[in-house]
């Protein structure tokens, strides 16, 4: 699991660092995402010790932070609300089964197929949304916006935060400059003894152990049926969320992950959370990039993350609850600025209109519904139905006439899926050509099974006027699922093209 050629004394010292600054950074984020979900605070914290330290230790993206994420918190909050916590904690449990599964398949790898003006969308929506949120520590519990003195207070210990994480790595890199940060507003807002809002404000993390819990619940049809659907979607939502950091991850580091790896470590952690009375997650991309730029790159550091959350709760919460808010803002603050893309504004006019509208739109679903899946996935429809608007007007055919034999010649151009088959349909002449036909695939590329159907379609109408019809360069399975490829339909093996076409009888 660890590269011990890679780990020295000063690897250590820097993954250390990183470690405790990114728990602080998960704290009170994930205590927010707890009262969202209708969990206590500790459970919250008992998960993201558990999620963090699994898929530290066997995920496929080291320096990655995973914990209790809001996107999978959202999901959840009805079923608390209906059903009660208990059913929250075996609906975790089949969510990690069902990641275990997706891993298992190696399905994970399908990530790579999100678009990048998609990635581009979800990292700035992403950074707004945690810009935005942090907003709320400017108010108070009774939900009355700071004034006078303790307004001036929170600003400047926020400014002087962004200030030291900005400045600092321009003179060392020594230690994260997040940490630093942390603790120069903690010491400031001490010395000062001006009252603002800490950790401890929003909820006390003193705790013990985490125990092992067996949900509650009848374990029934009627019970399967309630969690399930809330199952599916929260492992689907908690899987791009993850795989997505990962691909962020990959682009800060200039390393590659393993999707299914982290798929199937993100569905471990899962299920042993919903066994500790856990509320579920999976990465979290603010908390990663605060480690990644804090110099964690191993997984030493998530894992060292991991322990300092269960040593927070154990020993050190009361040093933890004197943190001021403002000193987290300002490390988000930074967070979200960092995360956003800003050269995707020098794309507009250098890309097609089709990504900036995804971009666009990507980014507003985050914003708006707080629902990065449904984000993920719009932006995946829009660019899937475009890339094959795009391709079906590209089917082409070079055509020639052989007098001499008396044979008509089609070369087909382009990819011939379900996009490109009404194109393909019309490029044949069935009344007007002679009675020998050739339509050649060489430069063709049969794509799926709606390709085969068209192909069955145009060779039966030529049968029925009874012309005859070669196929050249066709693959062999294509040519398997013709209908009419014997008798008038002749199929020419010769530099025969090896690929199959994805069809479920052949799988």
């Amino acid at each position: 699991m660890f590269n011990f050629q890679k780990i020295n004394i000063f690897t250590i010292k820097t993954e250390l660092f990183s470690g405790l600054t990114s728990a602080l950074a998960l704290i009170p984020e994930v205590i927010a995402f707890s009262v969202v979900a209708g969990t206590s605070p500790l459970t919250a914290i008992y998960t993201s010790f558990f999620l963090c330290f699994i898929t530290s230790l066997i995920g496929g993206r080291p320096g990655m932070i995973s914990g209790a994420a809001g996107s999978v918190a959202i999901v959840v909050t009805a079923l608390v609300v209906r059903y009660g916590v208990e059913y929250l904690f075996l609906a975790v449990i089949l969510m990690g089964l069902i990641q275990i599964v997706i891993g298992a398949l190696k399905l994970g790898k399908f990530i790579r197929l999100v678009p990048q003006p998609v990635v581009f969308g979800f990292l700035n929506g992403l950074a707004i949304v945690i810009f935005l949120s942090q907003f709320s520590q400017f108010y108070t519990d009774s939900g009355q916006l700071l004034s006078g003195m303790n307004m001036i207070f929170m600003i400047a210990l926020v400014v002087i935060a962004m200030i030291i994480i900005y400045i600092l790595p321009k003179f060392t890199k020594a230690v994260p400059s997040s940490l630093v940060a942390i603790v120069v507003v903690t010491l400031l807002s001490l010395v000062i003894a001006v009252p603002t809002k800490t950790i401890g404000d929003l909820s006390s993390i003193a705790g013990g152990l985490p125990q092992f819990h067996i949900p509650m619940v009848p374990i029934n049809f009627e019970t399967i049926s309630i969690v399930l659907p809330y199952s599916i979607v929260m492992a689907l939502v908690g899987l791009i969320e993850s795989l997505l950091t990962l691909e962020v991850v990959d682009e800060m580091t200039n390393t590659r992950g393993k999707p299914n790896r982290e798929t199937y470590a993100q569905g471990i952690a899962n299920t042993v959370c919903g066994f500790f009375s856990g509320m579920g997650g999976c990465a979290m991309i603010g908390q990663s990039i605060v480690n990644i730029n804090s110099g964690g790159r191993h997984r030493l550091s998530g894992i060292i993350s991991a322990i300092t959350l269960l040593c927070i709760v154990l020993f050190a919460s009361p040093v933890v609850n004197i943190i001021p808010m403002a000193a987290l803002v300002g490390v988000m603050f930074m967070v979200s600025f960092n995360t956003f893309k800003w050269e995707s504004f020098k794309l507009v006019h250098n890309v097609p209109n089709i990504d900036v509208v995804v971009m666009v739109v990507v980014t507003l679903v985050t914003v708006i519904f707080d629902n990065l899946a449904l984000a993920v996935i719009l932006g995946v429809v829009i660019s899937a139905l475009s890339f094959a608007w795009e391709n079906s007007k590209k089917i082409t055919a070079i055509v020639s006439y052989d007098k001499e034999h008396d044979v008509k010649y089609y070369e087909i151009q382009g990819p011939l899926f379900f996009g490109s088959t009404s194109s393909f349909k019309e490029l044949f002449d069935y009344g007007g050509d002679p009675d020998s036909v050739v339509i050649n695939f060489s430069q063709s590329r049969v794509m799926d099974h709606s390709a085969i159907d068209i192909i069955n379609e145009v060779t039966a109408k030529y049968a029925k006027r009874g012309k005859k019809v070669l196929l050249s360069y066709l693959s062999r399975d294509s040519a398997d699922l013709l209908d009419n490829a014997e008798g008038l339909i002749e199929v020419n093996y010769l530099d025969d093209p090896y690929y199959r076409i994805p069809h479920d009888e052949l799988d």
